[in-house]
């Protein structure tokens, strides 16, 4: 059944060569979350992506195309996008795949999740919590996402199951508290260190279970490029945790459960 949001709700989806999946994936969002805004930002894709995002967009008010000139990694498109979502006042700000990963139909379980529950600063769709799951995923893509996620988890003290999940909710008044300027995460590592700055900040996060799905069209951007970012930035910021330099020179917040 669709849900229609309380809020101001704008889903920030980067892309790069998802040309065949920009219908479906957002004909879905818009099927299950008919008053949200939708933001594709386009890293110049060669296969026409941010072109028919455009042509998209021209009949559909509440879709909207950024077009980077560059493909500098994931952080820095998402970044854009909050940054863009920030200036128009959006009350809620969401992360999502574009590639069929992250089913639309379990969009309005979290925006459900931050509607009621104002408390919440951060809600994220889980592999890891009961009813959450993973389908024809690659068992060696489950085991690393695992270990990220243990890893994680162990080295900042974030009590988060699945970190280095992608399907999230931010309420936009915690975004403005999380220094955006100084994150230079580029690869899925990105979601690690926004989660620690939620939790740095004080925000309340909320996992709530989702199903995962192997991408069935395009091809997957992770490398082992990716894998040791992760490492190297996880281990660093959990030396300055140990240490007290570094992000956690700033007072920490207590987080409450």
């Amino acid at each position: 059944m669709p849900y229609k949001s309380k809020q101001r709700v704008v889903v920030i989806m980067p892309t790069y060569n998802e040309r065949e999946n920009l219908e479906p994936t957002i004909g879905g969002i818009m099927e299950n979350c008919p008053n949200v805004d939708v933001l594709v930002v386009d890293d110049s894709s060669p296969d026409g992506t941010g072109e028919l995002a455009e042509e998209m967009a021209a009949k559909n008010p509440h879709l909207f195309v950024i077009h980077r000139k560059t493909k500098n990694g994931l952080g820095p498109a998402y970044l854009a996008g909050f940054q863009w979502a920030l200036l128009r006042q959006y009350d809620v700000v969401c992360e999502m795949d574009m590639d069929g990963s992250h089913r639309p139909q379990d969009l309005p379980r979290l925006l459900k999740a931050i509607d009621e529950r104002p408390d919440v600063d951060l809600v994220i769709g889980s592999r890891r919590v009961p009813g959450g799951t993973t389908e024809n995923w690659p068992v060696y893509r489950d085991f690393i996402s695992r270990c990220g996620s243990w890893y994680s988890r162990m080295c900042l003290g974030v009590p988060v199951h699945d970190m280095t999940a992608g399907f999230r909710a931010y309420r936009a008044s915690v975004m403005q508290r999380l220094h955006l300027d100084t994150v230079r995460a580029n690869g899925y590592v990105f979601q690690v260190d926004m989660t620690r700055r939620v939790h740095q900040a004080g925000g309340k996060i909320l996992e709530v279970p989702i199903v995962f799905v192997e991408r069935t069209r395009g091809k997957s951007k992770m490398s082992k490029a990716i894998v040791i970012e992760a490492m190297c930035a996880v281990t660093r910021w959990g030396f300055q945790r140990l240490t007290h330099t570094g992000d956690y020179r700033r007072k920490r917040v207590r987080h409450t459960s």
